[in-house]
């Protein structure tokens, strides 16, 4: 008999996973019958969660960490047994602005995007008129990339520049309303903003963290520990969908699948290049490859390393101004349930990693790794300003952050 779960999901090309293990049969091979439903806003997707609306939802990693930790709202615990897959954003520019930071046709290296920013900032702050960056969640990934590397370029977030929250389906509006000046924001969003002619696309997040974190498989930790063996099927039929979702034979369908009303309700072509690695960065231009602009399946991707977590708590203290509290550390990394994921697959064909936690940021080329179960070779995972996150010494790397 099929378990029913509900999984909540805003329209981005990084809910692929849970639309396609529905599409394509392979939930319903796992005994499990998906039902999705579509919001607008990460704060309805997370509201539909609490109270019970859903199951599971397609949430971006921090606001995970953040509901547990009770930051903003009365604290309710979330846990993340998979993780929906690494970066997939962009920072997209007003086209004027974006043509004073990086090269013609190209997008740029975030030092030198970031240094020329810089004097910008400066030019717009003399004038009172900062400028203004839309976030999609104050507790998103795309708000702690987009702020790593402003300070990272000596860019003071909320004192030079000011950054505001802007829904996914809203940022090309408000780029062309002039409400913001530049967005951090998954696809198809900033190609919308392109096609438009209302943005630039300057940089791909993967530039800033070569695997970082992005949206999560989440549910309330009492609905993961009633439902765990449900869980662990879907688990199994997300690994199917990822694997079908990274086979280039796969790209037209499945960029038509999620183009439809009931998920993206978009367009396919925009779709397809998020798939395929390939951003027209301005209207009229051509489109650049970039290697694992949205990365998934591989090197195991979806498996929720707990350093991941817990680089995410830290820059929650760094950026919300808050004491480093170890007992919130611990909390943050309970939040990510390598233990889950790996009973799932345990005795599958997937790879399962050897450890739960990592340095990040540490590897500069390939590497083989040890593993619990097949073969894994790891790809660099660095930080674009050089720094590297030991999970073991987390005050001391706070300590260390301009």
């Amino acid at each position: 008999m099929s378990t029913e779960l509900t999984i909540g999901f805003l329209p981005l090309v990084d809910a692929c996973l849970p639309i396609l293990a529905k599409e394509h049969g392979f939930a319903e091979d796992e005994g499990v019958s998906i039902s999705l439903v579509k919001d607008m806003s990460w704060a309805t997707v997370l509201d539909r969660l609490l109270y019970g609306h859903s199951d599971a939802a397609h949430l971006i990693a921090p606001l995970a960490i953040a509901t547990t930790l009770g930051r903003g709202r009365p604290a309710q615990a979330l846990s993340v047994p998979f993780v929906l897959g690494l970066n997939g954003n962009a920072v997209t520019l007003r086209p004027e602005i974006a043509r004073r930071v990086r090269p013609e046709g190209q997008i740029g290296d975030p030092a030198k995007v970031g240094a020329a920013l810089k004097e910008i900032a400066a030019e717009r702050k003399a004038a009172g008129r900062p400028l203004n960056f839309g976030v999609v969640h104050r507790y998103s990934s795309h708000n702690y990339m987009l702020r790593y590397w402003l300070a990272g370029c000596g860019i003071r977030p909320d004192v030079d520049v000011d950054v505001t929250t802007v829904p996914p389906p809203f940022c090309a509006d408000a780029l062309k309303q002039g409400e913001v000046d530049g967005i951090c924001v998954g696809e198809p969003w900033n190609s919308v903003a392109v096609e438009q002619g209302v943005g630039e696309i300057v940089l791909s997040t993967a530039q800033i963290w070569r695997r970082g974190v992005e949206k999560v498989l989440a549910l309330r930790e009492q609905v993961l520990d009633e439902k765990c063996e449900a869980v662990q099927r879907l688990i199994r039929a997300l690994c199917r969908a990822g694997a079908h979702f990274v086979d280039p034979a796969n790209w037209d369908l499945n960029s038509a699948i999620l183009a439809r009303g009931e998920y993206l309700d978009g367009s396919a072509e925009l779709i397809r290049r998020a798939i395929s690695d390939r951003m027209l960065i301005s209207r009229g231009g051509t489109t650049i490859h970039y290697p694992d602009f949205m990365f998934q399946y591989r090197e195991a991707a979806n498996f929720p390393w707990v350093s991941q977590a817990e680089w995410l708590y830290t820059q929650m203290v760094r950026w919300d101004n808050i004491p480093f509290d170890p007992e919130d550390a611990r909390k943050a990394a309970r939040v990510f349930r390598p233990d889950v994921y790996r009973s799932a697959l345990l005795g599958t064909g997937e790879p399962l990693p050897g450890a739960s936690s990592k340095v990040e940021g540490s590897l500069e080329a390939s590497m083989v790794v040890g593993t619990q179960q097949g073969a894994m070779q790891m790809e660099s995972n660095r930080f674009f300003d050089g720094n590297v996150f030991d999970p073991s010494d987390m005050k001391g790397y706070l300590s260390r952050l301009p």
